[in-house]
């Protein structure tokens, strides 16, 4: 008895059982339709290696750029300090002559 033909004729599609193959993902080895595979750098590849491929490396970040975060928050809530301080000493420079209702009269206090 000789063995089975494992040829592309008598394949199916992976994803599609009914579909028969078109071509061999040569990444992961396995059989697709036409509608499953794409053409990458001149070789037919199947989507999910594709993606798999075209992912982007994550890099370490080293040095500065570390710290390039927590630095932008550090300098931003020390520049809201500084603007909320200013505004605390204005308003400590204001006279005391003005909150004793000589300059102004709030609507809802009636003058005797």
């Amino acid at each position: 008895m000789s063995a089975p033909p494992q040829g592309l004729a008598l394949q199916r599609c992976f994803n599609h059982s009914l579909r028969e193959a078109a071509a061999r993902c040569p990444e992961c080895g396995r059989f697709f339709c036409r509608e499953c595979v794409a053409e990458h750098d001149d070789r037919v590849i199947c989507a999910s290696c594709l993606k798999r491929i075209s992912a982007p490396v994550p890099t370490k970040r080293r040095g500065f750029a570390a710290l390039r975060q927590p630095v932008q928050v550090i300098i931003g809530i020390l520049v809201a300090w500084f603007f909320f301080f200013s505004i605390g000493e204005t308003l400590l420079r204001i006279p005391t002559s003005f909150h004793d209702s000589s300059i102004w009269q709030a609507p809802w206090i009636k003058p005797e």
